[in-house]
């Protein structure tokens, strides 16, 4: 069987690096093709895994637009040659319409409800569309609900084992507190309309945090040179290390978010539409703070995040967390193998009750 894979994003590889290499060892062929945005080529070289660059991609709507069309004669292209039997992705436009073109089915995961432009462009060309339980959008009849998170595709204990030696790069003392700071450039199609945290706050968030732990931001974009003093440095692949003995991850990305919360870490996430597996991981978890972009809700949010440092008991009560989190969810890239292996079955349909521990919904 021969799987095509896109990638638009950098988190893109890490749900998709364990199911590629359970599948080849299966016997399967697996192509990567790969905007080159952020550190998502880094991370593929980092894994050992080839890959076909398709291009940086555009900014502002007109310069989406006319990307959509190069990636998809791009994809075409590829397709051409290596002839994929069935194409996989996270929510965006071009594989699944390439897919549509070439009468090939399209596998899709998504976790991003607001994403409306990329369902309006993917869904219709897609064959199934899975996505967390709580996701709060009804995506019709090709949406299939799955028990989990997309970050345990690569965070879980069967693929991630925390290294301690993060604490010697970043040079924290034993027992020391410290807190990732998570800044967004607000510049994905999703993000329109989107200021984030205000500099001001941004300064006053620091501030409050450093007199209780160490800080340690980590932004898409430049900073003024009173926070530049804060940015991490690590190495690019030693992240999820640093999530997971810090004491608390503030900022605005859903994904670092939600790392950190399969991670056992709490974590503030500021962001005006939220997102149902952090709305998720706040009700059912209580490990997850939801706010908003208004002035009000980011002057609560400091005030939580000042609250979880206070309590010298929160970090051990949310490892605790974790736990309950993997025993109650699903491992997503064991997920993702078997429902691809269907379309590896002359496009049988296996029944759902096949698969356990999963909530299907088709």
């Amino acid at each position: 069987m021969k799987i095509l894979i896109d990638i638009n994003h950098p988190a893109h590889v890490h749900y998709f690096r364990n199911f590629t290499s359970l599948m080849e060892a299966k016997g399967h062929a697996v192509l990567f093709v790969s905007r080159d945005k952020e550190m998502a080529q880094r991370l593929l070289n980092l894994y050992q895994i080839p890959y076909i660059n398709r291009g940086k991609g555009k900014d502002g709507k007109i310069g989406k637009f006319l990307y959509l069309l190069y990636a998809d004669y791009k994809l075409l292209q590829i397709a051409s040659s290596f002839k994929p039997d069935l194409f996989l992705n996270f929510l965006h436009p071009y594989p699944s319409q390439v897919a549509a073109l070439l009468g090939k089915p399209s596998l899709v995961f998504s976790d991003t409800e607001h994403a409306t432009l990329h369902h309006k462009l993917t869904v219709p060309f897609a064959t199934k569309v899975f996505t967390p339980a709580c996701y709060r959008t009804d995506l019709g009849d090709k949406q299939v609900r799955f028990r989990g998170y997309m970050e345990l595709a690569y965070l879980h204990p069967r693929y991630f084992m925390p290294n301690p030696e993060i604490l010697e790069l970043l040079q924290v003392a034993a027992g020391e507190k410290y807190v990732i700071v998570r800044f967004v450039s607000w510049a994905a199609a999703h993000d329109f309309d989107h200021t984030g945290m205000s500099l001001d706050n941004k300064r006053k968030a620091v501030q409050a945090l450093s007199k209780l732990a160490r800080v340690f931001i980590t932004s898409e974009g430049e900073l003024p040179a009173d926070l530049e003093q804060y940015r991490i440095s690590i190495p690019f692949d030693k992240m999820h290390d640093a999530i997971y003995y810090s004491s608390l991850l503030f900022g605005e990305s859903a994904t670092m978010a939600s790392e950190a919360a399969v991670l056992g870490t709490p974590s503030i996430f500021m962001d005006n539409d939220g997102r149902g597996y952090t709305d998720e991981e706040e009700s059912r978890y209580g490990i997850v703070f939801n706010f908003s972009e208004s002035e009000d809700d980011q002057q609560r949010a400091i005030h939580q995040a000042v609250h979880i440092l206070e309590d010298e008991s929160s970090q051990h009560k949310f490892k605790k967390v974790r736990d309950r989190i993997v025993s109650e969810c699903i491992d997503t890239t064991e997920f993702m193998v078997e429902q691809v292996l269907r379309y590896n079955l002359s496009q049988e349909t296996v029944p759902a009750e096949h698969y356990t521990n999963v909530s299907l919904t088709e």
